[in-house]
């Protein structure tokens, strides 16, 4: 049997994130051989992965990066079971620094099949689940693109948010962050009125009219007063007709402009637990 130095086992443990024991255990199996330790623990990941493959992982980290010109963003959230993994310092400084590799990534398909330290992103996360004895995966994904891309996180990691502005203006990483902010806390269902989709907007009159027939208005006069609740779930429900979060006397797109009177909202991404 192949003699194992505890510098063995902690390179193994530093390489892959496995328990000391479970290094050892897998360089003794292994006979000393690095690579073989290493895929031991691998295939004990998929082994877990597959037994836990149905379990429901709506606890997690959701992460919100931006590059240096703040011209992209991108939000992941890497997700497990238990909020106890959730709040590890190990788990969260993993999902930043996949986020940091998702910035470079143009779908999840893509971020998933990049490599990751010699592996997959996907294989990293079978990996992981090995090691965690939960089941781990890439939730959300969600990228922006802007003249400026501002970002915010909501505390505990729990909701990610990215807001696109027309031009980097002087305060643009304030307003930014701002209308990210508001973003995560009001959880608009579209930009304005122009990105809802036609199925809500039919589901909305058609609520709209229900309660009018129930409060026994005409028939005759429901059409209009369907659409003036219409343009009341734009205004709450279109992040730039919201009532801004930090001043409700104005709209999001009012504050917007009271910055700069060019400057407009493009977009936004929110990605949220659970």
């Amino acid at each position: 049997m192949a003699k194992i130095t505890a510098a063995e086992v902690n390179n193994l443990r530093k390489t892959t994130g496995a328990g000391m024991m479970d290094c050892k255990n897998a360089l003794v199996e292994a006979e000393g051989d690095f690579e073989k330790a290493i895929e031991i623990l691998r295939k004990k990941g998929q082994k877990v992965a597959a037994k836990r493959a149905d379990r429901e992982s709506s606890e997690g980290a959701a992460i919100a990066k931006v590059n240096a010109d703040n011209t992209t963003g991108v939000i992941i959230s890497l997700n497990c079971e238990t909020d106890f993994v959730a709040k590890n310092d190990s788990f969260v400084s993993l999902a930043n620094d996949l986020a940091e590799l998702a910035l470079g990534c143009d779908s999840k398909e893509d971020f998933l099949a990049a490599d990751f330290n010699g592996l997959s992103v996907q294989d990293k996360l079978t990996e992981q689940t090995g090691v965690i004895g939960e089941k781990i995966e890439i939730g959300g994904f969600a990228k922006l693109n802007a003249p400026f891309v501002g970002s915010y996180i909501h505390a505990g990691n729990k909701i990610a948010t990215l807001s696109g502005l027309s031009a980097a203006v002087d305060g643009a990483d304030v307003v930014a962050k701002d209308v990210a902010m508001q973003a995560a806390a009001m959880n608009p269902v579209a930009l304005n009125e122009d990105g809802v989709d036609q199925s809500v907007i039919d589901k909305e009159i058609e609520i709209a009219k229900d309660q009018l027939r129930q409060e026994g208005k005409p028939e005759a006069m429901l059409d209009n007063i369907a659409k003036g609740k219409l343009k009341r779930f734009f205004k709450d429900n279109t992040l730039v007709n919201q009532d801004f979060i930090k001043d409700s006397k104005q709209s999001v797109a009012q504050y917007v402009k009271s910055v700069n009177a060019d400057l407009t909202v493009t977009g936004f991404k929110r990605v949220a637990l659970g």
